[in-house]
């Protein structure tokens, strides 16, 4: 779509937004997207970014496109006298608006990516050495530095948060969990809520993650109920005028032609799924966007053991179908224990919720418990202590140490499932080869999960550091450009939180600042070109 001006753009954009905002809450319920039937070639206005998932990362890259700037507060001092002095050069300018490689140089934190560990500080500065600094940021509400864009997720905003199990604390401090321009306590205090410790209910969170949108007037941009089954690049001859595209499936030497044969050149993203009506239909949508970002978490798919018998029906893979199974009395009077596979956190909290419910344990892990890459090490005993009393159990309360199983639990470290069979039981093999059968009332596997990016191509396996790979947060995440967040292997292509490696949402806000300025530069860029006199184009940047 070429536009005459700035001016020009910004009205049909905000107009755009005013149809989505306003006319299908009111008139249009029933559409609330655009109608599947529109077709490519169809005269429609294109997004500048669709947002696919509205968890914390979603939420926060809204909130940085929707204007709000950070800028260095006047009294504010950073214990880093070196990021200080580099903040103070450019005081009148927002962060989003300096360069963020040179504020990042040097600096150390948890996130692999230094984007994240720069916000991360100047949000919490000197948080792991057990400061509570106040931010050294305050925010502004810039109304030109307003970039459209829509948010689909599932749910509710808050994204995975709303279906956590709601007997846990989290693993992260309150404040840790917070986004910007609202401080949880803020929000605890406003709610009345009385949050007796630093660690907070997942259901704590989801309430301020939900209230996060609505207080900072993001609503507008964010769509719930909808599913994501198609995200494609489309394609276009270099010199059509017309409208006839084709999608991503061409294979890559049509892109590159010999000479005197036309060339095919990227064109922008095509966006499909459905938004879940009220009575359980579904309501088709087509969008287009010239830039897509993915912000879907990882919580989508458990992680599987892939062996014989683990699709019974006895052999869960959710900490909530078990807390579903207790309450419901379907392990009430079970002689057998319960069988929990693996060593992390959400394994931990099987543990301690069956430990609490008299249910006894058998607990399989395939590390040793001397392991120094075990969540347990990484968490100090005063802040974490339930987490502690299940790595002692780990290490006191192993069949290798009684040779009978414990009453309330024992633990087999070093040890993997090679089966379940259908009389509830499991075959369990040693570092050793040593095989063992255990019997069991049900089974739950926690081992971590995964994206499932289903609706990209090869389920986005070609955008991962290791290419033809499935994308996993810790093995293979996406590969992006430090700086921008932009995937390495398809321009336009944005990813951020756990996609990228970032599982703490004190990280994840890092990416939101590094999509946000990428945006806007290119966003500025564009409307230089547009006053110079270059007013063609089909809207990609």
């Amino acid at each position: 779509r070429s536009y005459s001006s700035p001016e020009t753009e910004g009205q049909l954009l905000n107009s755009f937004i005013q149809y989505f905002g306003d006319s299908l809450g009111r008139k249009i319920k029933r559409m609330p997207l655009i109608e599947e039937t529109v077709l490519p070639g169809d005269s429609l206005l294109t997004l500048p970014v669709v947002i696919i998932g509205n968890g914390p990362s979603g939420i926060c890259l809204s909130y940085l496109l929707s204007g709000y700037r950070p800028y260095l507060s006047p009294e504010a001092i950073h214990p880093n006298p070196i990021l200080h002095t580099k903040l103070e050069e450019a005081r009148h300018l927002s962060i989003v608006d300096q360069d963020l490689e040179y504020l990042s140089e040097g600096l150390e934190g948890r996130s692999s990516n230094p984007v994240a560990v720069l916000f991360d500080t100047l949000l919490h500065p000197d948080a792991d050495f057990g400061y509570d600094y106040p931010p050294v940021l305050h925010w502004k509400l810039e109304q030109h530095n307003y970039i459209p864009h829509i948010v689909l997720g599932k749910g509710p905003p808050g994204g995975a948060w709303h279906s956590m199990e709601g007997s846990m604390l989290t693993i992260s401090f309150g404040d840790w969990m917070e986004l910007p321009g609202l401080t949880f306590k803020e929000w605890a205090t406003s709610k009345r809520r009385n949050i007796k410790s630093d660690r907070v209910m997942p259901e704590e969170i989801a309430c301020y993650y939900k209230h996060y949108v609505k207080v900072m007037g993001l609503q507008k941009n964010f769509r719930d109920n909808v599913y994501i089954t198609s995200v494609s690049r489309l394609y276009r001859g270099e010199d059509d005028e017309d409208t006839s595209q084709l999608n991503e499936d061409i294979s890559a030497q049509h892109l590159d032609m010999e000479d005197g044969q036309k060339s095919l050149i990227k064109r922008n993203w095509e966006v499909r799924g459905y938004q879940r009506a009220t009575d359980g239909s579904r309501v088709p949508f087509c969008l287009f966007a010239e830039n897509v970002a993915l912000a879907t978490g990882t919580f989508d798919s458990p992680g599987r053991l892939q062996v014989e018998g683990e699709d019974f029906p006895f052999v869960l893979h959710s900490i909530s179908d078990f807390g579903a199974a207790i309450s419901k009395g379907k392990l009430r009077g079970k002689a057998d224990p319960v069988l929990i596979v693996g060593a992390g956190l959400t394994a931990a909290d099987a543990v301690l919720c069956a430990y609490n419910n008299n249910i006894p344990v058998i607990h399989v892990f395939r590390r040793r418990v001397t392991d120094t890459s075990l969540i347990f090490k990484q968490l100090p005993k005063k802040l974490y202590p339930e987490y502690h009393k299940v790595y002692h159990m780990m290490c006191t309360q192993s069949h290798t140490v009684d040779s009978n199983l414990h009453s309330a639990y024992t633990s087999f470290p070093e040890h993997n499932v090679l089966s379940f069979k259908p009389e509830m039981k499991c075959v369990l093999q040693s570092a050793s080869g040593l095989k063992k059968i255990l019997k069991f009332s049900v089974a739950l596997v926690l081992i971590g999960s995964h994206p499932n990016l289903f609706f990209l191509k090869d389920q986005g396996r070609s955008i991962g550091h290791h290419s033809n790979q499935p994308i996993t947060c810790k093995g293979n995440p996406i590969e992006i450009d430090p700086y921008t967040y932009e995937c390495t292997k398809e321009a336009n292509l944005f990813a951020l939180g756990p996609l990228v490696g970032d599982n703490f949402v004190r990280f994840l806000k890092g990416g939101a600042l590094g999509i946000a300025r990428c945006l806007a530069i290119r966003r500025q860029k564009k409307h230089e070109l547009i006053e110079g006199g270059d007013g063609g184009g089909d809207g990609v940047p």
